[in-house]
């Protein structure tokens, strides 16, 4: 269903990762990409009990960043550059592949001791041409580095990129934005119009645009022009865009390029296991599908 011309609702894909509850998103039949973003997972709520947890064992990227956000409980990462970092509520971790990096996210030991509630979101933004190839690197964004302000009611968090005003710390490789708004019941809220791709997807809760309604999760992929989006209950929703890459990507697997030659070369390397190995974790691995 569509409301405006140009705008397409998307409603995330059910796709289990080892038994956890995941909404895919992007990349849909309907679209591709939304600016630079070409992957969009909502993982959870899940409950873990003690002594369970969540492991993703090592696996390879090349031409891309990875987004990691969450919103209730914790995700320990490792990666071949030797990085090693807890994301917790309100935090960013934005991995850049570049020419290939492995990495691997497990639930930490204290949290897989007591149990907790997982809720997150990850999201791929593919790299421009000119940095498909660049070396890869890790960074990790404490809550307090990214700005928060209200619009309208609406309360705000930046988390990468550009929009209302305000710049997130995050090291990014194109024109993009990513925000957290929380929405009560009755507020309106406006898209960035700075950029010239843009969408909502609805975490928790209803919001409307026109006559489409946009149930939770689900995104709205907006045409050009003034868009505006009204909870119709309290909502929880991330607005996600920027300006489109400069030519078409391949997407296989893990893997994000301009090139289909260079996508197949990062499948033998990850057969032939020419990937640089995860200092400490390095017994496990995701085998090419």
């Amino acid at each position: 269903m569509s409301g405006d011309v140009g705008d397409t609702l998307i409603p995330g894909r059910a796709r289990p990762i080892d038994g956890f509850p995941v909404a895919r998103v992007l990349p849909a039949m309907a679209r591709r990409l939304v600016g630079p973003f070409c992957f969009f997972d909502h993982l959870g709520p899940v409950d873990l009990p003690p002594e369970s947890g969540f492991d993703v064992r090592p696996h390879p990227h090349i031409g891309l960043s990875t987004v990691t956000y969450v919103f209730e409980g914790a995700v320990f990462h490792r990666d071949s550059l030797g990085s090693e970092a807890t994301i917790r509520p309100g935090s960013i971790h934005w991995m850049t592949a570049g020419r290939g990096i492995v990495h691997s996210e497990r639930t930490p030991p204290e949290e897989r001791s007591r149990g907790m509630r997982l809720h997150a979101l990850q999201l791929w933004v593919a790299l421009p041409q000119e940095h498909e190839e660049t070396e890869p690197s890790f960074r990790h964004y404490p809550g307090d580095t990214l700005p928060e302000l209200e619009v309208g009611g609406v309360r705000i968090r930046v988390l990468a990129g550009n929009a209302y005003g305000v710049v997130a710390p995050v090291a990014v490789h194109s024109p993009l934005f990513y925000v957290e708004a929380q929405m009560p019941a009755g507020t309106s809220l406006t898209m960035p119009d700075e950029h010239a791709e843009r969408a909502v997807y609805v975490v928790t809760g209803t919001v409307e645009h026109g006559e489409t309604v946009v149930p939770e999760r689900s995104m709205l992929v907006f045409g050009p022009g003034a868009r505006t989006v009204r909870a119709r209950e309290n909502a929880h929703v991330v607005l996600v865009g920027g300006a489109p890459l400069e030519s078409p990507r391949h997407i296989e697997w893990n893997f994000v390029s301009s090139s289909q030659a260079r996508i197949e070369r990062a499948k033998d390397d990850w057969r032939g296991r020419r990937f640089p190995a995860i200092p400490g974790d390095d017994e496990e691995f995701i085998p090419l599908p």
